[in-house]
């Protein structure tokens, strides 16, 4: 009998710490997750992106010219869909590499945007962490790049 209760109360703590490494912080997943966020950029996927974006969002684009909060990027998604604004016609990323350290998690590379006048390529670092099991984007940084380069 006790060895019985022995070897349960070792499956126990094994299960629970198997159950407490598990994290959505993997690189396979961090791409999965950053992939989602560029087609709900594209397609104006306001419910996702409300769920993606922890409250204390930031986001920075070239040169600190507009830094938008959560609030913002949801405010413009929603003019967009009552505007039918639907002037991108894609976004494509390349290079991506994934850090992860603890419970953060960076995903950096290149986006690709398709609209007019032209396509343009950006540079992006996205911060992502991990908040009671769920990965959240906590901050975005956006830089154009320029043609010449």
């Amino acid at each position: 009998m006790k060895i019985c209760c022995f070897v349960f109360i070792i499956l126990g703590f094994s299960l629970v710490s198997a159950i407490a490494q598990e994290s959505c912080l993997t690189t396979e997943n961090l791409i999965e997750i950053d992939t989602s966020w560029e087609k709900a950029q594209l397609e104006l996927d306001h419910s996702f992106l409300e769920l993606l974006l922890a409250d204390e969002f930031i986001w920075v684009h070239n040169h600190a010219n507009t830094i938008d909060d959560k609030t913002a990027v949801l405010e413009r998604v929603n003019r967009y869909i009552r505007e039918n604004n639907r002037n991108t016609r894609s976004r494509v990323s390349g290079k991506v590499e994934v850090i992860t350290l603890g419970t953060t998690g960076i995903v950096s590379g290149f986006t690709i945007v398709d609209r007019d006048p032209a396509p343009t390529t950006y540079h992006f670092m996205r911060t992502y962490i991990e908040s009671n099991g769920q990965c959240l984007l906590l901050a975005n940084h956006t830089m154009a790049v320029p043609e010449n380069e």
